[in-house]
């Protein structure tokens, strides 16, 4: 496999995402997006990085992370693999899950940082799944929203530059700045 033109710097924000091979499922029952989330905590959170926000829908994923280290790639390989293992075993498939190794974006201002995790966010209101992104279950926004505690240490930090939650409620995304975020579903 080619190694990445951009090598990954500890200290930097990324936005890591990848959906299903063919643009199919990853996620099939509501205990597979827990599994998700369990192996991140297992195979990403600690040493390597943490989750600044986060969306599953699902046939694919967005990761805001502050990467700690810069092995990032062999975590994320690790972590792919074993989420694969556990889909293909549990429902008799094998081969691919992902479309090929997870992509990756260098977000390196404050203010394109903001709308991106607005953007991550607003994925399953864009996708017609619910009215407005507190009802999807499987996202960071409840955490910003201060609808629900999160366990996630650096979303403090970001959720302190708006002032309540109704301000990050209503924040709207400059499109130009995240249009290249955008799945075509």
């Amino acid at each position: 496999m080619p190694y990445r033109k951009t090598p990954f710097k500890s200290g930097c924000y990324y936005h890591l995402y990848n959906r299903g091979n063919n643009r199919h499922n990853i996620f099939f029952e509501r205990e597979n997006y827990l599994y998700f989330l369990r192996q991140i905590r297992r195979f990403l959170i600690s040493q390597t990085l943490d989750v600044i926000a986060y969306c599953l829908m699902p046939n694919h994923y967005h990761l805001v992370v502050y990467l700690k280290s810069s092995n990032l790639s062999d975590a994320m390989q690790a972590f792919s693999l074993s989420y694969t293992k556990a889909i293909n075993k549990r429902y008799h498939r094998t081969g691919s899950l992902f479309q090929g190794r997870f992509q990756s974006v260098v977000v390196d201002q404050e203010n394109y940082l903001l709308q991106l995790v607005y953007y991550v966010h607003q994925n399953p209101v864009k996708a017609g799944f619910v009215n407005h992104p507190r009802d999807w279950e499987f996202s960071s926004y409840q955490d910003y929203a201060r609808l629900r505690q999160g366990t996630l240490p650096k979303i403090n930090a970001l959720k302190q530059l708006f002032d309540s939650n109704d301000e990050y409620q209503s924040q709207e995304p400059r499109m130009a700045m995240i249009q290249h975020l955008i799945f075509d579903e």
